[in-house]
């Protein structure tokens, strides 16, 4: 971590609340909402999400797998997701929200009229300005807890430490 941390805080907390309290417990509202409130299907939600832990290499992102209702995507979906081009487990939104994930992230400038059509015959409008907002919310916090090195710090409520985190404190 490159922020120091007083022993006896939680890094997240700490980081997120206590030394930018006008802004970081309005990031955190955010970041939780697009859990809470997100109308998405698990599938292409957990592309989307996965695609940018993927791209930031943020190492709880990676680990832990959003679950509702007691489901969570297959065993072996980020492994399909590393080839999202070509795997055959995934139908044409869970494709889509992929690729969309990774253009939003380092294509932006590149999103042109065919990616459009392809996504506006698959999304609503609503949709794709939702799965938007959780892209770049992932796309910014997933970014700064990963520079900042909290990455192996992070916990989401309910979710328990990051198994990466602990193997690496192990170390």
């Amino acid at each position: 971590m490159i922020v120091d941390i007083p022993e006896d805080k939680d890094p997240i907390a700490y980081v997120w609340g206590e030394m930018v309290p006008g802004i970081g417990p309005a990031a955190a509202g955010f970041s939780l909402a697009v859990y809470a409130h997100t109308t998405l299907g698990l599938r292409e939600f957990e592309a989307a999400r996965l695609r940018i832990a993927q791209l930031n290499g943020c190492a709880f992102c990676l680990d832990w797998r959003t679950e509702r209702d007691g489901e969570k995507v297959e065993d072996g979906f980020l492994d399909a997701l590393a080839e999202w081009r070509t795997t055959d487990a995934f139908d044409e939104r869970t494709r889509l929200a992929a690729e969309y994930a990774e253009r939003y992230a380092l294509d932006h400038h590149g999103l042109d009229e065919e990616f459009w059509a392809r996504m506006t015959t698959r999304y609503s409008q609503a949709e794709i300005v939702e799965l938007s907002m959780c892209i770049g919310s992932w796309w910014a916090f997933g970014r700064l807890n990963r520079v900042l090195g909290l990455d192996t710090a992070c916990v989401l409520p309910g979710a328990g430490r990051s198994p990466a985190g602990e193997r690496r404190r192990e170390k």
